[in-house]
């Protein structure tokens, strides 16, 4: 699948080919995504999804991926989930229920891997560890 065409599970709502597929809870040392049963598209002119914080800070969202445009993407896969895989633990024994894993660019790049870290990633994070900020820092490659 080309890159334009696969989702970016860690994006920013962007456009009308946003979707919201999961809804952030746990703690802010331990985050946990719950991922919702279907898919809730996004567009420009959704109303506001969020009123005192930002829509990231408590969904995930995916976008398509921005390929080059992206400061985590290195011409041919995404240095973002390779250090994820690479630095942070599993945190779920099972494949979780997610709506978008035939589209997604982490799934298509690191399989299963990729999969039992993801329930941890946030897109916007305060408090964050010295592991994650190694994770998602794209000057660390």
């Amino acid at each position: 699948m080309e890159t334009t065409k696969l989702l970016c599970p860690s994006a920013q709502p962007r456009g009308k080919n946003s979707v919201l597929f999961g809804v952030v809870g746990g703690t802010d040392e331990a985050p946990r995504v719950e991922y919702l049963k279907q898919l809730v598209c996004v567009s420009d002119d959704s109303p506001e999804l969020t009123a005192l914080v930002e829509p990231s800070e408590i969904f995930r969202f995916a976008s398509p991926c921005a390929g080059n445009a992206c400061e985590h993407f290195d011409g041919s896969k995404c240095r973002l989930v390779s250090k994820t895989v690479k630095f942070l633990a599993e945190v779920v024994p099972e494949l979780p229920r997610c709506q978008i894993r035939c589209n997604c660019r982490w799934w298509q790049q690191e399989g299963k891997a990729a999969c039992r870290r993801c329930p941890q990633v946030v897109t916007i994070v305060y408090n964050a560890s010295k592991q994650i900020l190694k994770v998602t820092d794209p000057a660390n490659y």
